[in-house]
């Protein structure tokens, strides 16, 4: 019945080849193949008061509402069934993007991929997936090999790992000057299509800074445009996380 629930609400979110902001530059028109995953009821419910594409996740037994700290029992827990919900889209046969809540998307992305490659990542968090046999492989493999660990552990043991080349994965790291973070923010504000408030532990603290960001953002884009194009302007941020 879930699946059947997740066929239909990717069919809606999809572009036509199966691939799946508003402050952003240009980023607005991706919301149409935005499909928000929620954990609780909560967070479900307020989905579906702003936007079109919600699905909820339902995991048995296991509460996720409310902030789970990192790598906590639950955290793991939650990030896994969000590991195995990504697989099983690959499984329907959807390319995807994967972006977290604590992401702003500023630019398209788009231009700034790299052309056959299987899955692609800036630094722990942004994923794009394609969907054939080659990464249904590798995503079948984390789950059942490294439960007790986070995604970010597993990423840095299966870069290295004899598997990804004997199955003839192609991964590549996507540039932080176009996809930055707090651990490494991108050097300019004229380039950078997403930062992640990542290096960061507290929801509170993300927030915080993930708000200086959107500042930034917003007195960058004041600017007339032939200033915004030849001064180079940057970012004040990290304050709490750094």
């Amino acid at each position: 019945k879930q699946k059947i629930k997740l066929r239909k609400v990717l069919k809606e979110a999809a572009m036509g080849d199966k691939t799946s902001f508003r402050i952003g530059n240009y980023t607005k028109s991706l919301l149409k193949n935005l499909l928000v995953v929620a954990f609780d009821q909560i967070a479900y419910s307020r989905c579906l008061e702003i936007h079109t594409h919600c699905y909820a996740l339902i995991t048995k037994n296991v509460d996720f509402s409310g902030e789970k700290k990192y790598m906590s029992g639950d955290y793991l827990k939650m990030m896994w069934r969000r590991t195995d919900f990504l697989r099983i889209v690959l499984q329907m046969g959807y390319n995807f993007i994967f972006t977290d809540a604590d992401i702003l998307w500023f630019r398209q992305p788009f231009a700034y991929f790299y052309s056959h490659v299987d899955f692609q990542i800036a630094c722990d968090y942004y994923l794009h997936n394609s969907s054939d046999r080659i990464t249904l492989q590798m995503e079948d493999l984390n789950s059942r090999t490294y439960p007790g660990k986070n995604e970010q552990d597993v990423l840095n043991i299966i870069k290295y790992s004899p598997f990804i080349k004997k199955i003839g994965l192609k991964m590549r790291f996507l540039d932080t000057s176009y996809f930055g973070g707090f651990c490494e923010p991108s050097k300019y504000i004229n380039y950078v299509c997403t930062m992640h408030a990542n290096c960061c532990i507290g929801l509170d603290n993300k927030i915080h800074d993930l708000r200086m960001a959107i500042n930034d953002w917003k007195n960058y884009m004041a600017l007339p445009n032939d200033e915004r194009k030849s001064y180079k302007y940057t970012w004040t941020l990290p304050r709490i996380c750094g």
